[in-house]
């Protein structure tokens, strides 16, 4: 074990939140190794007036920390693996994946509302959310949005927006789910992949002999079945595209969503396999969705 291990991390309060929860687990299983958190700001962080499909994508949340690991400024790095790029550096793979918190949206109104008015304004840069609310609520109109937790929850109230969306996986591990005004379940807003799952990013070839305090089984074999859906969609960052495995035992069911660009129309599927073949599930479902969509 190394007697200090140096978590890269994001500056945001979530991103800090989320390397203390893997901080304290290598802990658990090591008491005795010093595990520090270094702090820093990526490209994404810093163009908050643009939305990610104009200025590169999800990449922008990890390369400054891509950059550190291969410099070995830090040992390991820790995302959530929803914000990662569906294409790995073979260099930096992925270690472990951390339990899953809850994978569900959750839309956040303005102070003053208990629900949406009739033809409300949604603050979201994601066309995955926007797609699905449509369905949810026809008449709402949509804003770009961006920034962290507390960023977003000043801008719905300053800038005229009258809801909002986020994941609850963030505003529980922040503890804020009071903010919470509607939880969506997976049936009316699909996740984006691997959301509520936190990635453990380390350098090949060397020797992490806390992994098995880390990973989760089921948020890997999830991990696996979302990734490999969106993967073979070709679905990037900013695409709407979106995956959720929910794993009981042995089964794998996962829930697709495939929007097609040339129609205009998306398609929804489940599919249920042993968790063995998760990887295959996702690239199934994909297929089938695909041509569902032609």
């Amino acid at each position: 074990m190394h007697s200090v291990i140096r978590i890269g991390s994001r500056e945001s309060a979530l991103a800090v939140r989320q390397a203390e929860i893997i901080r304290d687990l290598i802990q658990k299983y090591d008491p005795e190794t010093e595990v520090r958190i270094i702090t820093m700001k990526t490209t994404g962080d810093k163009i908050l007036d643009k939305s990610l499909e104009k200025i590169g994508g999800k990449g922008l949340f990890v390369k400054e920390l891509d950059r550190a690991l291969l410099e070995g400024r830090i040992d390991l790095s820790v995302h959530s693996l929803k914000d990662m790029p569906m294409e790995i550096n073979e260099e930096l793979p992925i270690l472990a994946f951390g339990k899953r918190e809850d994978s569900r949206d959750v839309l956040i109104y303005r102070n003053g509302l208990k629900e949406l008015p009739e033809c409300p304004v949604i603050g979201t840069s994601s066309r995955r959310r926007a797609l699905q609310m449509e369905r949810l609520y026809p008449a709402c109109t949509f804003r770009g949005i961006r920034g962290n937790v507390q960023t977003r929850l000043r801008k719905l109230e300053e800038e005229g927006y009258d809801g909002t969306l986020l994941a609850a996986a963030g505003l529980k591990r922040l503890g804020m789910e009071h903010v919470a005004g509607r939880y969506l379940s997976i049936d009316e807003m699909i996740p984006a992949a691997g959301q509520g799952i936190l990635a453990v990013q380390g350098r090949k070839g060397e020797i992490y002999d806390w992994i098995g305090q880390v990973d989760d089984p089921a948020s890997r074999a999830a991990a696996l079945a979302e990734r490999q859906f969106i993967r073979v969609l070709g679905g990037g960052c900013t695409s709407p595209s979106a995956a959720h495995a929910q794993i009981s035992g042995n089964e794998l069911k996962l829930t697709g969503l495939c929007w097609s660009e040339k129609s205009g129309q998306y398609s929804r599927g489940v599919l249920c396999a042993d968790v063995s073949r998760a990887e295959q599930a996702g690239e199934e479902l994909a297929k089938r969705l695909l041509r569902e969509a032609e």
